[in-house]
């Protein structure tokens, strides 16, 4: 699968803060792939509609089992719906075994700073 750019869902008010979350998924197993990629599209249609969601990206480094989430929501309560409905909720459960130790965060955003730049938010995590 390749990187998915920035996809905006719902305009950013200007003015207005929001949520961003980047997300570090390392496969243990290059068999492991066809299954990422079946719940990434799984997970991208839940996106679509997702209520709170301001846009989202993927980046991909397929060969070294490396994948990032980039998002913006509205507020901690939209992320935390997204993540509790399925096929996100499953998608995590049936994906975990497959993962290294996975890194998370999250910051404040403004409208102004949407889309978000790969660079400073992967500096955001504490990878490899």
């Amino acid at each position: 699968m390749p990187s998915v750019p920035w996809v905006s869902i719902s305009p950013a008010a200007e003015g207005k803060e929001y949520l961003a979350l980047i997300s570090y998924l390392p496969l243990r197993h290059f068999r492991a792939t066809p299954k990422f990629f079946s719940y990434t599209m799984q997970t991208r249609h839940q996106l679509r509609t997702a209520k709170g969601l301001i846009g989202y990206a993927l980046d991909a480094k397929l060969f070294a089992r490396k994948f990032w989430t980039l998002s913006v929501w509205e507020d901690q309560q939209s992320l935390r719906e997204f993540v509790e409905q399925i096929p996100h909720s499953e998608v995590m459960q049936r994906l975990a075994p497959h993962l290294g130790k996975s890194q998370f965060a999250q910051w404040k955003v403004t409208a102004a700073e949407i889309p978000l730049g790969w660079a400073a938010a992967k500096a955001r995590l504490n990878q490899p």
